[in-house]
Order: C-alpha cells, then sequence, then structure tokens
C-alpha cells in the first residue's frame, strides 16, 4: 500500500458522518492531519482519521471507562496521548448506530464548551 492511500480517510465513514450531522447547528468542516475534521462552533468534536476509524472528543473524566468498549484506545499523535481524544476502529464503525453513539457523544462534549470565534 503507498502512502498516499494509507493517509486518505475513508469516504464512506465521512460521508455518514456529514450526513448525521448535517441538521445540527454550528457545524463546519476542516481537513486536518491527512483527515477531515466536524467541528462544532469552532471546537473539534471528531475527525475521520487518514489513519483509519475515528478521532472521537470527549470528556477527559470519561475516557477510563469508554476504554473498557470495543475497538477503543487512546488517541495519540507524534507518541503522545491526547488527553480527551479516543481512536475507534474503522471496523467497528460499520456496526449499526456504532457511528451514531460516537458522534453524539463528541457533540455532545464539544457543545460543552466556550464557542470559538
Amino acid at each position: 500500500m503507498s502512502d498516499t492511500a494509507h493517509m486518505a480517510y475513508d469516504q464512506e465513514i465521512a460521508g455518514r458522518l456529514r450526513a448525521l450531522l448535517s441538521g445540527e447547528k454550528g457545524i463546519t468542516e476542516r481537513a486536518m492531519f491527512g483527515g477531515l475534521a466536524f467541528l462544532v462552533d469552532g471546537n473539534m468534536a471528531v475527525t475521520v482519521s487518514g489513519q483509519g476509524g475515528l478521532l472521537v472528543r470527549v470528556n477527559p473524566e470519561d475516557v477510563e471507562a469508554l476504554l473498557r468498549e470495543d475497538s477503543v484506545e487512546p488517541a495519540v499523535m507524534r507518541g503522545r496521548e491526547m488527553r480527551g481524544w479516543l481512536r475507534v476502529a474503522p471496523e467497528s464503525l460499520h456496526t449499526p448506530g456504532h457511528l451514531e453513539h460516537w458522534a453524539g457523544r463528541a457533540l455532545t462534549y464539544a457543545r460543552s464548551l466556550p464557542a470559538k470565534g
């Protein structure tokens, strides 16, 4: 597999996520880190990762409990764990309701943060 193919995010998951979030207020999309990030009022909420699956922003206090769920691990960038972010494996996102579950968690947390410009 070439490096460029590896860095492309999953268009199918991105399309499903876009459709899920289309009725929500304050949603913007931004290409970042080889993936596609969805922001709520300027705060990153969920990203379709160029490395596969999703990066999901959650309340840092919930991370420990959420790590017990299947196909979830801490998100790591440049060798460092990103506090309050989880990586959800791509294969689990095809299970009915799984994408909705994580998108909902990310939206709820991002909405709890102060809006950015």
